[in-house]
C-alpha cells in the first residue's frame, strides 16, 4: 500500500482537465485486469470510487494486491435487481463497464455464461442507469473482437460490421448492439446520459492471470520452470499496454462529462503499426527483457480464432486527440519488468509504471496531460 501513496502528488500537470476529482464513479469489473489498473488510475485522480465485480477469478489477483481503499460491492451483473439497487444506492455520476466473460476459449466452453454476461449483464447495467437520475455519462467497453472478422491487412474502422465466430467475440458484437439500441432509445433525449463505447486491442501488462492467455501463461510457466506450448504462432494482433487503452476510455469519460454529445459513439483504441505483430515475435521481444521465458509450439486440433485483426483508431487521433504513448518494445519491457519484479522479489510496480506512463505522456505533449 506505501508504495502508491502519493505517486501522482506533485504532478506538474492536470490530467484529464481534473474532471475526476471528487467524482463518483462506478466501475463493473473492478476486480479484474483491465479494471484493477482503471481503479488505480481513477483513485489517484481524486475520484470516489465504487467498484462492482464477483470475486477475483485468480490467485494470484492484481486487485488484491493494490490494496486499494475503495468501495467493493461483491455481485453478479446479470442480477438485475441488486445491480439497479447498487446503482441507487451510490448515486454515480460516471459509469465504466468492463465486467464481462473476457476469454475466448472459455466462451467454447460455456456459451450461455458468455452470452448471459456479456449481453444481459450489459443491459441489466443500462437499465439500471436509465432510472438512476445521477448518471450523466456511460462508457462501456467491448473488444476489436466485435467485428465481423474478414482476415483484412487494413484495420477495421468504427463504421464496419460487427459479428463473431467465437461465442465470445460474437456476444460482444451483441453487446455493441445493446449499447446502440439504449443510446438511440433512452438517452437520445435531452438530459439523458451520454453513452459510448470504447473496443481496444490485445491489451497487456503486469498484473493479468487469467486463464489461456499468452502472457499470464508464459509466466505462469517460467514460475513453474516449465515450456510454454503455444498455439498460433503466426496469428497478428493489435498488442497494447493495458495503460493506452484506459487512456482512452478515460479521455472518452471526460468528454461525456463536459457535456460533449458528439462523442456518444464507438470508438478504437488501438496501438500504432508497430503493434501489430505475431505472437511468436511478441514472445522473442519479452524474452530480451526476460531469458527465463521459453516456448514450443503446440499440435492437434484447436478451437477457430481470428488470425488476422488490425484495429484503426484514425477517428480518436483526429476528434479525441488520443494517442499511443508506449511503443511495442517499451510496453513489452514494461510488462517483462512487472512480473519480474512481482515473481523474483515480490514486489507490485503498477503505481510506479502508472507515474512513468504518465510522464512520456506528459513528454509527448498529448491533450489529456494539460
Amino acid at each position: 500500500m506505501d508504495q502508491r501513496q502519493g505517486i501522482l502528488e506533485n504532478l506538474e500537470m492536470t490530467l484529464f482537465a481534473d474532471i475526476y476529482r471528487g467524482k463518483r464513479v462506478l466501475i463493473t469489473g473492478h476486480t479484474g485486469f483491465k479494471g484493477s489498473w482503471l481503479t488505480l488510475w481513477l483513485s489517484e485522480l481524486g475520484a470516489q470510487v465504487t467498484g462492482i465485480a464477483l470475486a477475483p477469478a485468480t490467485t494470484p489477483s492484481h486487485w488484491q494486491l493494490l490494496e486499494l481503499p475503495v468501495d467493493d460491492a461483491p455481485l453478479d451483473i446479470t442480477d438485475a435487481a441488486s445491480l439497479a439497487a447498487e446503482l441507487q444506492k451510490t448515486q454515480p455520476e460516471v459509469v465504466f463497464h468492463l465486467a464481462a466473460q473476457p476469454l475466448v476459449r472459455r466462451s467454447y466452453r460455456d456459451p450461455l455464461e458468455t452470452w448471459s454476461t456479456n449481453v444481459i449483464g450489459t443491459a441489466n447495467l443500462l437499465e439500471a442507469c436509465r432510472h438512476c437520475t445521477s448518471v450523466k455519462a456511460i462508457v462501456v467497453i467491448t473488444t476489436d473482437k466485435c467485428y465481423e472478422n474478414r482476415e483484412w491487412e487494413w484495420g477495421y474502422r468504427e463504421t464496419d460490421r460487427l459479428g463473431g465466430h467465437d461465442p465470445y467475440s460474437a456476444s460482444k458484437a451483441a453487446a455493441e448492439l445493446v449499447v446502440g439500441s439504449y443510446r438511440q432509445a433512452f438517452f437520445a433525449k435531452a438530459g439523458a446520459p451520454l453513452l459510448a463505447s470504447a473496443r481496444a486491442g490485445n491489451v497487456i501488462g503486469g498484473g493479468d492471470w487469467s486463464e489461456d492467455r499468452l502472457i499470464p501463461d508464459i509466466v505462469r510457466a517460467v514460475s513453474e520452470k516449465t515450456v510454454l506450448k503455444i498455439r498460433s504462432p503466426g496469428a497478428t494482433r493489435p498488442w497494447q499496454h493495458v495503460l493506452e487503452s484506459l487512456s482512452g476510455y478515460l479521455l472518452l469519460g471526460q468528454k461525456l462529462l463536459e457535456e460533449q454529445q458528439e462523442f456518444a459513439q464507438a470508438w478504437n483504441f488501438g496501438p500504432e503499426a508497430d503493434g501489430n505483430r505475431t505472437v511468436e515475435d511478441v514472445l522473442i521481444r519479452l524474452q530480451k527483457a526476460w531469458p527465463a521465458i521459453s516456448w514450443s509450439v503446440a499440435g492437434g486440433e484447436l478451437p477457430h480464432e481470428a488470425n488476422l485483426l488490425h484495429l484503426d483508431s484514425a477517428k480518436a487521433k483526429s476528434r479525441l486527440g488520443w494517442c499511443p504513448v508506449w511503443p511495442l518494445e517499451q510496453t513489452l519491457t514494461a510488462t517483462a519488468q512487472w512480473y519480474r519484479s512481482y515473481v523474483e522479489n515480490s514486489a507490485v510496480i503498477s503505481a510506479a509504471q502508472l507515474r512513468a506512463y504518465i510522464d512520456a505522456a506528459n513528454a509527448a505533449g498529448l491533450a489529456w496531460t494539460r
